[in-house]
Formats: structure tokens, sequence, C-alpha cells
């Protein structure tokens, strides 16, 4: 995979609906797809499949798929993925300390 610009990753990947959402389930080990669209309120399978195909392409979640019949795939954090959610935590916090200063 050749150098992706964080910039592209918090634009492409993040500001896109669902993505944090997405994220904070895996993080959960709901792992399974569809596990995954049942989790989220809203999420159609087609909107599933393109932001777990989208944070693969980042580096943000790992696939492996298991030479199964019927075929078995399962998504989890990378490492960066896990430390991604650490950074969103971070801003969350953030968000809510200067909430409380107004």
């Amino acid at each position: 995979m050749s150098e992706i610009d964080v910039t592209e990753v918090f634009e492409k990947c993040l500001g896109c609906r669902y993505m944090v959402a997405l994220l904070r389930r895996i993080e959960q080990g709901i792992q399974r797809p569809g596990q995954l669209e049942k989790a989220v309120d809203g999420m159609t399978a087609k909107v599933l499949s393109e932001r777990l195909k989208r944070l693969v392409e980042y580096g943000v979640v790992t696939k492996t798929s298991y030479p199964e019949i019927p075929p078995r795939v399962e998504y989890t954090l990378s490492t960066f993925g896990q430390r991604l959610l650490e950074i969103i935590d971070e801003v969350d916090i953030l968000h809510k300390e200067a909430r409380l200063k107004k």
C-alpha cells in the first residue's frame, strides 16, 4: 500500500456516515458483516460493504477471509484503527470540555 495522507483518511474515510459507529462496533468484538449490519441502525448491506472496503483500503481494519463453505469473513481493528479510535475519544473529551467552559 502506498503512503496515505492523514487528511485523506479523515476526509474520505472518517468523514463518511456510519464510519465511527462501525469502528465502535468492531472495537466491541462484532466482526462479521451480518452482525455489523444489524448493529448499526439504518445501514444497508450495500453501504456496509462500501464502508468496510474503504476501512480496509486505508488500513483502519483488517479483513480475514476463511476458506469455508459458506464463506466466512471477519473484520478487526488494526493497530492503526485502535490508535485512531483513541484519538477520536480524545477529540470527544476536548469537545465536551469546551462545551462546559461556555
